[in-house]
């Protein structure tokens, strides 16, 4: 272990890495709230400790250099890292209280988050929640630079390094319009018969229209030319007759309360897993694995 003396600060390589996430010295400041000399003179002093030119300035903008690009990088692990620190000084006399940023993917947020915040507001009084909704390579980015301290998405999904607790399952239910071939089948259908059957999904970034395109696909769905943004989208065009869907089981409740669609559960039903997830290493995994606990309850009600 290194004990020496640094040329450089912690706040310096924050500065690089906001100048690299703003693209301009000015968004940059207005980020750090500092002035632009000031923060400008910082990011020079860095790259003179460093011995490494991190940005090209131009009327374009700045760019960020080939030897600048690993360098920031390794930045990115050393401030993650010093925010565990100060996780850990925070949380240290009771992990449970404080401020707590969590993320949550679209097809999740609106269906599991009634249940799931009041259920842990009332388990830890003391904990500060902050939810953000985005989709899953959003939360993992998040995640993995520190600006999240976890989130709940579908482990189905690319989550690169990041730890989870299982959470449980979310089946999938075929979903149609009433006047549909398949509506009034009787019994639970099966995955063959999607085979020719019409499909709508969602857009590409969802993970759960990722996991319904593939799981159409390998049982010869037809996948029709429309991408739709939400749930809520998808089930106006699935009623109005324009194909069928795949749903999650906890989205029927909210997405067909008029009782607009015919829902018809599969034999062997597909799902997806219902997780919280987190940076490896993360100082607050004792307190993510009870919240996680607690998220087991409010996925099963």
């Amino acid at each position: 272990m290194r004990f020496g003396a640094f040329d450089f600060t912690l706040r310096q390589l924050q500065y690089l890495l906001a100048v690299a996430e703003a693209g301009s010295f000015r968004r940059a400041a207005e980020l750090c709230h500092v002035s632009q000399p000031s923060l400008s003179a910082q990011v020079a002093e860095a790259e003179r400790a460093l011995g490494v030119k991190v940005f090209e300035r131009g009327r374009g903008g700045v760019r960020i250099t080939p030897a600048g690009a690993a360098v920031l990088e390794r930045a990115t692990l050393v401030v993650v890292a010093a925010d565990d620190v100060v996780a850990t000084a925070r949380h240290g006399e009771d992990p449970l209280q404080g401020a707590l940023r969590l993320g949550v993917i679209p097809t999740i947020a609106p269906y599991l988050l009634p249940t799931l915040d009041p259920a842990l507001r009332a388990a830890f009084p003391r904990l500060d929640l902050r939810w953000t909704e985005e989709r899953t390579a959003t939360l993992v980015e998040a995640i993995e630079t520190g600006e999240l301290d976890g989130a709940v998405v579908a482990l189905e999904a690319d989550l690169g390094q990041l730890e989870s607790a299982v959470l449980g399952r979310d089946a999938f239910f075929f979903a149609a319009a009433h006047t549909h071939r398949l509506a009034a089948a009787p019994g639970a259908l099966t995955l063959a018969a999607l085979e020719q059957t019409d499909v709508l999904l969602l857009a590409d970034g969802h993970c759960l229209g990722e996991q319904a395109l593939s799981l159409c696909a390998a049982h010869g769905a037809r996948d029709l030319d429309f991408r739709a943004t939400s749930l809520g989208t998808l089930v106006q065009m699935v009623a109005a007759g324009a194909a069928a869907t795949l749903l999650p089981a906890m989205s029927l409740e909210v997405e067909n309360r008029r009782g607009q669609l015919a829902i018809r559960p599969f034999a062997e039903p597909p799902h997806r897993t219902i997780a919280l997830a987190w940076r490896r290493g993360s100082a607050l995994e004792p307190a993510l694995r009870e919240i996680a606990a607690v998220g087991v309850a409010a996925v099963a009600a």
